[in-house]
């Protein structure tokens, strides 16, 4: 049950000290369950399944849940977004299925000729890794060649744009993080 609470508090963004105050217990005790040294009594795991959304059957099961885990092969992708013509990016989804996610994880793969697409930008981060293929990353001020191995992390606040450059389109894995509570408006200096 410890590392399942702690999942559970963290998926619904809570602090210990938040869930201690709608459980009605201390912060300390809490801790205390969420590592495993304490084991709480029937009305207190009411109390957090209550307070974290949950069936309390939830707590206690064996099982990995699906919500907890999720495994996606190559081959399971989810087509998004599947290109608006010739030249467009096509993107697959990964880990589609899963809820109150804070990452969106996805294959990008970027147009091969060179496209007058304005840059974009977005509230969060984003984190770019080239799995095959070369690539360029477009910023305001400069352009960030990319091979496989690769990878930038930006935040998304910054205009950019990627497209592949070699003969093939490249496969870049992409996550994004917009997570509201974060100073998604600031924008980094780049060297």
């Amino acid at each position: 049950m410890s590392s399942r609470v702690r999942v559970l508090r963290k998926q619904n963004r809570l602090s210990l000290e938040a869930l201690a105050a709608r459980v009605g217990v201390t912060k300390s005790y809490l801790s205390k369950v969420e590592r495993g040294l304490s084991d709480p009594s029937i009305s207190t795991a009411l109390k957090l399944a209550h307070a974290l959304n949950v069936d309390v059957s939830r707590l206690f099961s064996d099982e990995v849940e699906p919500e907890l885990v999720t495994v996606v092969r190559a081959g399971e992708r989810t087509p998004m977004a599947d290109g608006a013509g010739p030249g467009a990016p096509r993107y697959e989804g990964i880990a589609t299925g899963l809820s109150g996610k804070r990452m969106v994880p996805f294959m990008m793969y970027p147009p091969i000729e060179p496209a007058d697409s304005p840059f974009k930008s977005h509230a969060g981060e984003e984190f770019f890794f080239v799995h095959a293929g070369t690539a360029e990353l477009g910023l305001p001020e400069r352009t960030v060649r990319l091979g496989p191995g690769d990878s930038v992390y930006l935040n998304s606040a910054l205009p950019h744009r990627c497209r592949s450059t070699g003969a093939e389109p490249a496969a870049i894995l992409v996550v994004i993080h917009d997570d509201p509570a974060g100073p998604a408006d600031r924008v980094p200096t780049l060297p």
